[in-house]
């Protein structure tokens, strides 16, 4: 390579690397027991369309922000068996200060 072009090269590649944005990735940490924590706030939740019930006694269990590989994730709604002295508790978020606190939901009892 001559010599003229090999500054130009290192010029270039400067400038290029220039436009390079490292932003920062969201924090999250997992509390027991069930509960995530982030910087970041869920987004607003998806609409679902519930299908037809499979069988008599089903329980539909709704779509929710989930946190998963760092970042939110959908988890879709879905039809489960009833449990005799239970009731199902949505997961869901809540916001404490700059923070957002995912508490987990499932079966408890009534």
């Amino acid at each position: 390579m001559p010599k003229k072009i090999k500054p130009l090269v290192v010029v270039l590649a400067a400038l290029s690397l220039s436009a390079c944005v490292v932003a920062p990735y969201p924090r999250a940490a997992y509390y027991p027991p069930g509960e995530v924590v982030t910087d970041v706030p869920p987004p607003q939740p998806y609409v679902e369309v519930v299908p037809a019930i499979p069988f008599p006694g089903a329980v539909w269990i709704g779509g929710y922000w989930g946190w998963s590989g760092g970042r939110h994730s959908w988890v879709p709604g879905r039809w489960e068996r009833a449990r005799p002295g239970y009731t199902w508790s949505p997961p869901h978020w809540e916001q404490r200060g700059h923070q957002w606190h995912q508490r987990g939901g499932g079966w408890v009892p009534h």
